[in-house]
């Protein structure tokens, strides 16, 4: 179900490593480029969530 879907934990370790290392040193392009895909797949999952609560019944 698309509600209760959650990134692995090793997906989560790896955004905070890159969060961390952009913050403290900086990241290479390739780097960069995987931390924006990381964000955009998570921009993507929060409007498919927003959207999958509206179809199930109120609590």
């Amino acid at each position: 179900m698309v509600v209760a879907f959650r990134p692995s934990e090793e997906a989560r370790r790896r955004v905070a490593d890159l969060v961390t290392r952009e913050k403290v040193s900086g990241l290479t392009a390739e780097e960069k480029s995987e931390l924006d895909h990381y964000v955009e797949l998570e921009h993507i999952m929060r409007l498919a969530k927003a959207r999958a609560q509206k179809y199930l019944p109120s609590k």
